[in-house]
């Protein structure tokens, strides 16, 4: 555990969001410094993976850095390289990409309600939505309704817009990398993110919620995606969510993780 978030258990509500980093500036620094180290490694080498996917798609690293510029989700951005590579319509691209990256809609909706601050012009939260990607909205979710108000857009911006920027480098520096890597490396450094997405929801296994939904989703995932592999993943995710969230519902309150599923 982290200083701050030993002062963050220690230091009683009241106190936290009177003070937590002191100002909208402290706030953004404390994001940026945030994202540094272990997010920033794993999306980075994942994003190195990406790089080398677009060398070998025959694609070049200014496309592959616009795509990461505009469409910062790498699973929407490997869809659009293997649908290219097997010379898709754009339709048939477009909508593929659209169905990938609509799980960010609901990340959307569930992160705004913590970053409206009064007075913030609307156009800021137009601007920070484009960094919602899992790590970004994680981290924000676990800290942000523990920061005062005029503190959480900043720190959601500052940690979205480093991440980001090194997506960016690491994009193309993968391009330029891809000759020195093996496919099996370049496969495997894609791979670490959705890896890493599961540790930073077992890290939040004190909500019961979330823990239910992540043991569900593990034990239908399999069998449901043996049954249909085009729909396997989606019907399980909402499948072991409902479930999840009807049985943090139905169960003692004592013992619910006071978190949101």
């Amino acid at each position: 555990m982290s200083a701050r978030d030993d002062w963050f258990k220690k230091t009683d509500s009241n106190t936290q969001h009177s003070q937590a980093f002191g100002s909208p500036r402290a706030a953004a620094l404390a994001g940026m410094r945030d994202s540094v180290g272990v997010p920033m490694l794993v999306l980075g080498s994942s994003y190195l993976g990406f790089g080398s996917l677009v060398e070998g798609a025959g694609l070049s690293v200014w496309l592959g850095i616009f795509s990461t510029f505009t469409g910062w989700a790498l699973p929407g951005q490997i869809v659009v390289i293997e649908l290219y590579s097997l010379g898709s319509s754009l339709l048939v691209v477009a909508a593929a990409v659209a169905m990938t990256n609509a799980r960010l809609l609901p990340m959307t909706v569930t992160l705004m309600p913590y970053l409206r601050a009064p007075g913030t012009p609307r156009w800021r939260y137009y601007l920070v939505s484009h960094f919602v990607a899992v790590t970004a909205w994680a981290a924000a979710m676990r800290l942000c309704p523990r920061l005062p108000e005029n503190q959480r857009l900043p720190y959601f911006a500052g940690f979205g817009v480093a991440l980001w920027s090194m997506c960016l480098v690491t994009t193309a520096a993968g391009y330029y990398l891809a000759g020195g890597l093996p496919g099996f490396v370049t496969l495997g450094l894609v791979f670490l993110n959705p890896i890493y997405f599961m540790l930073v929801f077992v890290a939040d296994a004190r909500h019961r919620a979330r823990m239910l939904a992540l043991v569900l989703g593990a034990l239908l995932g399999p069998p449901l995606h043996l049954l249909s592999a085009d729909w396997g993943l989606p019907v399980t995710g909402v499948v072991a969510g409902s479930l999840a969230f009807g049985a943090d519902l139905l169960l003692p309150s004592k013992t619910r993780g006071g978190g949101r599923a």
